[in-house]
């Protein structure tokens, strides 16, 4: 039996664990509802063990109920029942399942709507690893560069690893700045997130006589003489019948007696409206809000300008879509120049994203920032517009006072795409119930789809081995493999001594003989990479061992493909093997 948990923080991550038919998953939760479409759950409640946390929320329930649904949303992903019928409100309808269906789900409430605190999440790990986990999925990110033995994902996925369990994690959704990847310790999977091929889209027509279409990065495409169609990714599901409503922009509604002015209000900020202005009206926004301004002055509907948001879309309270600041311009030209404007926002369709798998703009990029010579992140998985259970306590929409409960949500981030990897990691955990942890994550790298360098200007800092394939992981041929020595080596050539080594690893035996620092070249890893600065000659030597687990008797001849500037030697160029676990060097 093998076991797989994740883990994640406020907005979107937690920690999840499940036990499968022959393969266990195990996800310590930030918020678990216990009846969503798994099979039994084991729970178990943690209070706060930080004395820095006096009380609870309002929201809080103390027990692994889940009260915002990102834990229920990861853990279906990676576990779930098949449901038939599934939808948000009718939208992407069609049988829900996770990655590993006949699972059991073990969930750890390690966070608080207050946070996440090291100690919990520290505790979390703990009661993981003793209760026999083998793949922990990690849905948190701490904020900043904080060094291994300050960070408490990387002590607790170091732990989780010595004891056999592979630490999968989410890149975060600080993107697209350089340097922005969380969790990003070479013993720790660390997936982005990228898109699948269906788009919800919401069409809005105006009412001044010419038809064009846009959304956040579509741009103009046809025109005609009876109406303006205009098209911006959103999840609604609200439908006008067609019915056409007078248009205003926000800066026309000031509600001059909360001391708004037009200047304000552009952005239709909440309490700032006139209702008097606004009821029976769409909106017109400068930036994006969740829609309770609108709802709270009797609007109908919003058309929000933001280009922050390009290739992934909202779910919410109202009909609204969110559109380019340039198609923006052309409405508010339209308002200000008819007398009067009129519109009405049509229900989500979908669409085929021809253009998918693409990594998206909000997902962490590389490099490492801690250890520069190890490649971060480590691959991709689908994590976007992604439909999966919901706590029906839950929010349904990003407007903090919607009121509705569903049981489907569809929504976007790293955590979502890190319960896809965990999920195929517990695969392959249960075809190999013997391999490494470092033995499953290699597989599940150097096995990826390779991903279209065209469509990401930050290339491997974006996707690393590439989109995850977890079929053939499950038969990768060779795979690299490397154990707590490895990165205890690894450690030491960072410059950690023995007394920051065993803050890492909790070891009284373990110890650095040497804390200068060095290259991290000849940890085991599948990527090889080359930190150097601006006028640096480029040169370094890597070593590397495979492990035979495919035909017993196999030749591979390596080929490369590196522009014409540099020269790659590998020695030996053809590795032959005789046995499966014969292991072979270069």
């Amino acid at each position: 039996m093998s076991l797989l948990g994740f883990l994640t923080q406020e907005f979107g991550q937690n920690l999840i664990a499940l036990t499968m038919k022959g393969s266990a998953l195990h996800l310590a939760n930030r918020r678990v509802n216990t009846k969503e479409p798994t099979s039994p759950a084991k729970t178990r409640s943690l209070e706060p063990v930080t004395t820095t946390v006096k009380s609870y929320d309002i929201t809080d329930i103390k027990s692994p109920r889940d009260s915002e649904s990102h834990g229920t949303h990861t853990s279906s992903r990676a576990a779930g029942r098949e449901v038939a019928g599934a939808s948000y409100f009718g939208l992407a309808e069609g049988t829900a399942r996770g990655g590993v269906p006949g699972s059991r789900i073990v969930m750890y409430k390690g966070c608080w709507s207050s946070g996440c605190y090291s100690a919990d999440v520290l505790v979390a790990f703990d009661d993981a690893i003793a209760d026999g986990v083998d793949i922990i999925s990690v849905s948190i990110g701490f904020d900043g560069f904080s060094p291994y033995f300050e960070d408490p994902l990387a002590i607790g996925s170091f732990h989780a690893m010595k004891n056999g369990i592979l630490t999968s994690a989410s890149a975060g959704n600080s993107g697209p700045f350089p340097l922005s990847v969380a969790n990003h310790a070479p013993w720790i999977l660390t997936v982005a997130t990228s898109t699948i091929d269906r788009k919800f889209v919401v069409h809005v027509v105006l009412g001044n006589g010419q038809a064009f279409t846009v959304s956040f990065w579509l741009k103009v495409i046809f025109t005609n003489a009876l109406n303006d169609l205009m098209k911006g990714l959103s999840i609604s599901s609200f439908n006008l019948n067609g019915t056409s409503f007078p248009w205003i922009w926000g800066g026309d509604a000031a509600n001059y007696s909360a001391g708004a002015d037009p200047d304000i209000l552009r952005g239709s900020f909440y309490g700032a409206l006139n209702s008097y202005k606004v009821q029976g009206k769409i909106v017109f926004c400068e930036g994006a809000v969740d829609g309770a301004s609108i709802l709270l002055s009797n609007g109908v509907g919003t058309i929000m300008a933001d280009s922050s948001f390009t290739d992934f879309a909202f779910s919410f309270s109202l009909p609204a879509t969110i559109i380019s600041v340039e198609d923006g311009l052309k409405i508010l030209n339209y308002i200000r120049s008819t007398e009067f404007p009129i519109a009405t926002i049509l229900v989500s369709e979908t669409w085929k994203d021809v253009m998918a798998p693409y990594v998206v703009s909000f997902s962490s990029r590389g490099p490492n920032p801690i250890a520069p010579d190890i490649l971060k992140l480590d691959l991709t998985a689908p994590g976007i517009d992604i439909l999966a259970a919901w706590s029906p306590v839950a929010l349904p929409s990003v407007d903090q006072e919607d009121t509705r409960s569903v049981k489907f949500n569809i929504i976007s981030g790293t955590s979502m795409s890190c319960p896809h990897t965990s999920g195929a990691a517990a695969y392959v955990k249960a075809a190999h119930p013997n391999w490494s942890p470092a033995a499953i994550k290699y597989a599940l790298m150097t096995t990826a789809y390779i991903v279209d360098p065209k469509k990401h200007e930050d290339l491997e800092f974006a996707y690393g081995s590439g989109h995850i394939n977890p079929f053939q992981a499950v038969d990768p041929g060779l795979v690299y493999d490397a154990y707590e020595a490895d990165y205890i080596n690894f450690l030491c050539m960072q410059g950690y001594n023995t007394t920051t080594l065993r803050l890492i690893n909790g070891g009284n035996n373990s110890f650095c003989i040497t804390s200068t620092p060095g290259r991290a070249w000849n940890l085991n890893y599948p990527s090889c990479f080359v930190a150097v600065e601006d006028g640096q000659q480029i040169k370094a030597v890597f070593t590397r061992t495979v492990t035979n687990v495919g035909i017993p008797n196999s030749t591979y001849t390596l080929c490369t493909y590196m522009p014409a500037s540099i020269d790659v030697t590998v020695v030996p160029s053809v590795l032959s093997f005789s046995a499966i676990g014969d292991k072979k060097s270069f």
